[in-house]
């Protein structure tokens, strides 16, 4: 059985949800087995609100960009039918999906994000793994070598896209994606750091005078600890192996 996963974004006119705020732009992908499927969700939305300056400066998306685009109404059925089933992964999840059911909850009958999906918030799995460090999206994007060079706005589609190679990254330490890091696991590392060559090695011998000095602290003790040391025994054992 295939496993299904939507990696979502969204931009909205501003914060928080409960003042009125609106979502401007949706952005998602899928991931079937953990792989791109070339499938995704994206969508310009009309708010029917101004967009709060200091929302524009960090999206740059303005209300007369927006003039063409349809409603949230226009574009639901859509989105719920790219939403069912599917695990959904957003960055700060709690965020998204407050906006997403704000806007299903304006419709007759629509139902609730948590009908449709699982919900996994990427920020708690980081903060999990990297406590105590910054976890947005463009910190981890550094930290696990995913080229976000092209990320001048926040956008959703291009933040889902990103989310999606840091997610698998996060989550399994490797990545079918071409964007995504080669990151090794802690038992591949072990491994690749143990492996040399025996023959290389150099090898010291003990001098005569070293071997007879051993064998006299051998012999103290010895005598120190009643017999009960270890230490002739492994001496012995060395000199007939």
């Amino acid at each position: 059985m295939s496993m299904r996963q939507v990696v979502l974004d969204t931009e909205t006119t501003g914060m928080p949800v409960e003042r009125g705020h609106r979502i401007i732009e949706i952005g998602a992908v899928e991931l079937i087995n953990r792989r791109l499927s070339g499938r995704r969700f994206h969508y310009y939305l009309h708010p029917d609100r101004e967009i709060d300056e200091g929302a524009r400066a960090v999206h740059g998306i303005s209300l007369d960009m927006l003039a063409d685009k349809p409603r949230f109404a226009e574009v639901a059925d859509e989105l719920v039918e790219f939403l069912r089933g599917a695990e959904l992964i957003a960055h700060n999840a709690a965020f998204d999906v407050g906006f997403l059911n704000a806007e299903f909850g304006r419709l007759p009958e629509a139902p609730r994000v948590a009908q449709l999906a699982v919900v996994t918030d990427s920020l708690a799995l980081a903060r999990e793994r990297f406590p105590g460090q910054r976890n947005s999206l463009d910190a981890l994007c550094k930290r696990l070598g995913v080229d976000n060079a092209h990320r001048n706005l926040h956008g959703a589609l291009l933040d889902a896209e990103l989310l999606a190679d840091v997610f698998l990254a996060l989550t399994s330490g490797q990545s079918d994606l071409s964007l995504a890091p080669t990151i090794e696991s802690s038992s591949e590392s072990a491994r690749r750091r143990v492996q040399f060559d025996p023959v290389l090695l150099p090898r010291v011998h003990a001098s005569e005078e070293e071997c007879a000095a051993h064998r006299v602290w051998v012999e103290r003790l010895r005598a120190a600890s009643g017999g009960r040391s270890l230490w002739p025994e492994a001496v012995d054992a060395g000199a007939t192996g």
